[in-house]
């Protein structure tokens, strides 16, 4: 257990229980720290509970990569396009959108998949530390198989897994001529006709290992408190005082906001001006003819495959709507669509489970984790598609910095007021 330094808080407030705020908290609590974590609505219910589960540090790659502005002006005309951009006059969308176009060059890419490699080099190391310290949540080693209908596109993720692996990122992986490709994916088509294979890989049902994560941190002393929806953050007497909507309050000398796709509504008071917009992801479950040995990614289409008990969780689309808006059956048939053609021995008719979840997709394609301009108010999120794979590493250099009071040069990209 680490010390704490003069001036270090004893107490901290944690605002939000999915992947991010729960690592934070159990890190804290290494520190010695008494942490309490207060929830909107229930563990992991935030984009913690359905995602694919992935534990890529392989694949995280930035969203803001050349050419996406393309996709997403093909995206107001497709409405089965991976990428849902609807017609809005919501101000506050189009000005998210006009600097994500402004961070889609190739030197902000490339600056965004720099600042991410560190979180990335270590997201292994710091889940292995959970396990270590007694979250008892299973984490299934695996390559992920990327699948392709053509050569061209397997050649750009190796591009790209080329220029993550220049850029420091450790990485192996193999491409697969069409019947080396099916031989690793049972379910794969014939229409099948190349893949990438990335080694070193892990999954988890992230629901599961959410809970699992919460429920070590109260077997060491913290608390975990649902239902508590923070309508006020008061700084007084050298700490804070939060209010919920049913009036009770939790007291600490620090806070970390963690609340992922809600953050860009919250964080502007305290001068966290990085556009941040709820991305939007679906998935569902669906029966197999064969056993699926590991997760199956089809970049062609942005899908993501992964085996949950004897079945398959299929999960994609990046939506930009509203964060409470109802979930869209169209978006689910546009998954189940777009993955068909690929995939023969998975039933995409046979859906259940159907979920929605947003991500918090900040504009320059680089999370926000740091102090605000509020004196012990710090945030943590922004992480978009990779919150489940970055998520436990984020929460260990944050709970470092507030316990200790030492930035870590890690997180300089990820300043929230920059």
């Amino acid at each position: 257990m680490s010390g704490k330094g003069a001036g270090a808080p004893r107490t901290v407030i944690v605002v939000g229980a999915g992947i991010v705020g729960l690592s934070t908290a159990w890190f804290l609590q290494k520190h010695g720290v008494g942490v309490t974590v207060v929830e909107r609505d229930t563990v992991a219910s935030g984009s913690s509970w359905g995602n694919a589960g992935w534990i890529a540090p392989g694949l995280a790659i930035p969203l803001n990569e050349p050419g996406v502005l393309g996709n997403g002006l093909k995206a107001l005309f497709d409405p089965k396009a991976p990428l849902s951009v609807p017609p809005t006059t919501d101000t506050g969308l189009l000005r998210f959108l006009a600097s994500f176009a402004l961070h889609s060059g190739q030197a902000s890419w490339e600056r965004a998949l720099r600042g991410n490699v560190p979180l990335s080099s270590a997201c292994l190391d710091a889940f292995e530390e959970l396990a270590e310290g007694g979250v008892a949540a299973r984490v299934e080693p695996s390559p992920i198989t990327a699948l392709f209908t053509a050569h061209k596109h397997a050649a750009r993720l190796v591009m790209e897994l080329d220029a993550a692996r220049e850029a420091g990122l450790p990485l192996t992986y193999t491409a697969l001529e069409g019947e080396a490709a099916r031989a690793e994916v049972p379910i794969a088509s014939e229409a099948v006709r190349a893949g990438v294979r990335i080694d070193g890989q892990r999954h988890v049902n992230p629901g599961v290992y959410t809970h699992a994560l919460a429920d070590s941190v109260r077997e060491r002393g913290g608390s975990v408190v649902e239902g508590f929806r923070v309508t006020g953050v008061e700084a007084r007497g050298g700490g804070f005082r939060l209010r919920s909507a049913h009036g009770e309050t939790e007291s600490a000398d620090a806070v970390v906001v963690a609340t992922g796709a809600w953050l860009g509504r919250q964080a502007r008071p305290w001068g966290v001006d990085v556009p941040l917009r709820p991305g939007r992801g679906y998935s569902f479950m669906v029966p197999t003819a064969r056993p699926v040995p590991g997760p199956v990614y089809l970049p062609e289409v942005r899908v993501a495959c992964t085996p949950h008990g004897e079945g398959l969780r299929v999960a994609g689309t990046m939506e930009f709507r509203d964060v409470d808006a109802p979930l869209r059956t169209e978006r689910i048939r546009a998954i189940t669509e777009s993955a068909e053609p690929c995939l023969a021995g998975a039933d995409l008719r046979r859906r259940t489970d159907e979920w929605v979840g947003s991500r918090p997709v900040t504009s320059d394609g680089l999370p926000l984790v740091g102090p605000t301009r509020v004196p012990g108010l710090y945030v943590a999120g922004g992480h978009g598609m990779w919150g489940l794979t970055h998520g436990p590493v984020t929460g260990r250099l944050l709970a470092r910095t507030v316990a200790t009071g030492v930035p870590s040069p890690v997180l300089r990209p990820f300043d929230p007021l920059r």
